[in-house]
């Protein structure tokens, strides 16, 4: 079965670059560029993986991925935030991620760090 990937990305050209990686790797996507549209999706189906940016039109991806491991139906769920801030990996150590990503990225950094939260 398909492993099922939330990226929650408002900038279009980050996300399409993620979803024709991913996409080609075999896995299946769900794309929100607002927490008000992943709250929307995650009502039908809930991932086994999030990728979360931190800056969002109305949201911020650390706190997002807090109130993810915070939930007793998402806690167990890898959760991935990424960020050209600098400041934001140590922001977000405190909400727990399972991993985080620098903007820019390595698309085959992604791809194995994706891999072995999978695995």
């Amino acid at each position: 079965m398909k492993k099922r990937i939330h990226i929650l990305e408002d900038d279009k050209d980050i996300g399409y670059i993620i979803e024709f990686l991913l996409k080609d790797e075999g896995y299946d996507l769900q794309l929100s560029s607002s927490f008000k549209e992943m709250k929307k999706k995650l009502k039908d189906s809930i991932p086994d993986l999030f990728i979360l940016d931190v800056m969002l039109p109305d949201g911020n991806g650390i706190e997002i991925c807090h109130d993810l491991k915070n939930d007793m139906f998402t806690k167990h769920i890898p959760v991935i935030v990424m960020s050209a801030n600098i400041r934001s990996k140590q922001m977000s150590e405190m909400a727990a991620p399972d991993d985080y990503i620098s903007k820019p990225f390595d698309l085959d950094d992604i791809e194995n760090r994706i891999k072995k939260l999978l695995a």
